[in-house]
């Protein structure tokens, strides 16, 4: 089995940009110049360029991977003009409405406030804002909000100024805490509605014979966090419909793994696997949460799922990417253990040994049935992944052909964007939290993994066609879709998603001809 030669395969050839921050899903602004003084270097091969000073387009899969370099490496390259061009690219139509919003929200609640509390709003507008990531952003004062039109705004302030005047945001939401009861304002109080449909799961739950098509019509629209474990470990094939086997397969399953580890993990430093070894090494502190997965015990613990899954798996070995989709299994079955305390901030090394070993055997045996269906984007030179992307192509052209023409008309290959979503299921698009909610659904949708995520996709790309549809160039292209502002993103943006691409797939699914020119 091979690494993939060390290439990360996330990264679009042409477009080198990357932000600093390690973080699922876009940075919202982003590049800014303040923030990023450090960018990634595009690698030692380039892509070539042709006379009239285009990048020259890769015409097959393995000429495409051959010029994508892994771009991890920090560097200080001089990048100004593509810093320039990003902060350029912002959308102040976007930024101006949210502006608007905020200021509305705001003066109705402090409709009831006293005089008093002016005098400190007016020394404030002058004051910088720290975002949440700790960084200086200079933000108007409710009282100077733009009047005119968000153009006329635009055309008096230089690209860089529009950037940095952006409005407050609201509260961070953490990356993964309380996500079955998160939504975008960040509130966690449980609904009637939650706490009906948590009911519902316990019923169904608690039989001595799950009925796995009804547990499947639930989960469509989310599964609440206390039942997400077990709802997960059933819709996987994991463990058993019948109640009283369950604890026997699981002590059996748990067992079997780690005899892979008695019997293969001493081999990891070998010949001829010391690359598989060293490749998953250096990919584990690229992922996300940070905190939780550099903890040693986490990261121990990721090194032995991934390394025994390629020893078992000779036709794809380990191929970056697959180490991100361990990560939503292990946080979801830590959860069991930890009741309300956030995943992202929590000590592993707090719990008993014996936890450790079962939230490792899950990950490792649920995120083995996750591949065994789309083991096909991972093995030499991922036809999967070739498929789907020419799918995804052909199903965007059908559609929105406006969409389609203009990435047409500007050179860019969906290849180019989509790779790193079929690669990693959208992980790297989308905050852990969303990532989770949208794998709910995935594992009550048949083949959710392997055929839906092609609609969800679809519909993914096409919920940014405006912001698409105003970028007049390559460059401002490709910084957009691999930069895409979901940041803040919560149940709702993805409830949205999930159910314009079951929409797609109920139109197109059984007939593929459609999306077919």
């Amino acid at each position: 089995p091979t690494c993939n030669g060390g290439r990360d395969p996330f990264r679009a050839p042409l477009c080198p940009l990357r932000s600093i921050q390690h973080v699922y899903g876009a940075q919202h602004p982003p590049f800014d110049p303040l923030l990023h003084a450090n960018l990634i270097k595009a690698g030692p091969k380039p892509a070539p360029v042709t006379p009239g000073g285009k990048p020259k387009k890769a015409t097959t899969f393995q000429e495409f991977e051959s010029i994508t370099s892994d771009a991890w490496e920090v560097g200080d390259d001089d990048d100004d003009e593509l810093l320039a061009m990003a902060a350029h690219n912002l959308n102040i139509e976007v930024v101006m409405e949210t502006a608007n919003k905020v200021r509305q929200e705001e003066q109705q609640e402090e409709g009831g406030s006293c005089r008093g509390e002016g005098t400190e709003e007016e020394t404030a507008s002058t004051e910088t804002s720290l975002g949440p990531h700790g960084d200086s952003r200079l933000v108007k004062s409710h009282s100077e909000a733009p009047i005119g039109s968000p153009r006329d705004e635009a055309a008096e302030r230089g690209p860089l100024h529009r950037q940095r005047s952006l409005p407050p945001r609201p509260p961070l939401i953490p990356m993964v805490a309380r996500i079955a009861d998160q939504n975008t304002s960040g509130s966690p109080v449980m609904t009637e509605r939650e706490a009906s449909r948590l009911d519902k799961f316990r019923q169904l739950l608690a039989g001595p014979h799950t009925d796995l098509e009804e547990l499947r019509k639930l989960s469509w629209s989310g599964i609440p966090r206390q039942v997400r474990p077990i709802t997960w470990k059933l819709l996987s094939g994991y463990l058993p419909a019948n109640a009283d086997r369950r604890e026997c397969v699981l002590q059996r399953k748990r067992q079997e793994y780690f005899g892979f580890i008695q019997q293969y993990y001493d081999s990891r430093n070998d010949e001829h696997h010391q690359d598989t070894y060293r490749q998953i090494r250096i990919d584990i502190p690229r992922m996300n949460p940070e905190r939780l997965v550099m903890q040693p015990q986490v990261t121990e613990i990721f090194e032995r799922i991934l390394f025994i899954w390629a020893i078992r798996h000779p036709a794809s070995g380990y191929v970056q990417g697959i180490n991100d989709l361990v990560t939503p299994f292990f946080v979801v079955y830590v959860f069991e253990y930890i009741g309300e305390e956030e995943v992202e901030n929590f000590d592993v090394s707090s719990l008993r040994e014996e936890s450790l070993r079962n939230i490792e055997a899950d990950s490792f045996w649920c995120m083995s049935r996750l591949l065994d269906g789309i083991q096909d984007n991972y093995t030499f030179a991922q036809p999967g992944i070739q498929r789907k992307v020419k799918a995804l192509e052909e199903l965007v052209s059908r559609i929105d052909d406006s969409v389609h023409l203009h990435m047409q008309q500007y050179e860019v290959e969906y290849l180019q964007f989509a790779f790193r979503w079929m690669n990693n299921l959208l992980m790297r698009e989308l905050p852990l939290r969303c990532t989770i909610r949208l794998w709910d659904t995935y594992q009550a949708e048949p083949e959710g993994f392997s055929q839906f995520h092609l609609y969800v996709c679809a519909s993914f790309l096409v919920l940014w066609r405006k912001e698409i549809l105003e970028e007049r160039d390559f460059q401002g292209l490709m910084i957009l879709l691999q930069n895409l502002p979901t940041m803040h993103w919560g149940n709702e943006e993805v409830s949205v998603l999930l159910a314009e691409a079951y929409r797609l797939k109920f139109a197109f699914a059984d007939a593929p001809n459609h999306y077919k020119r």
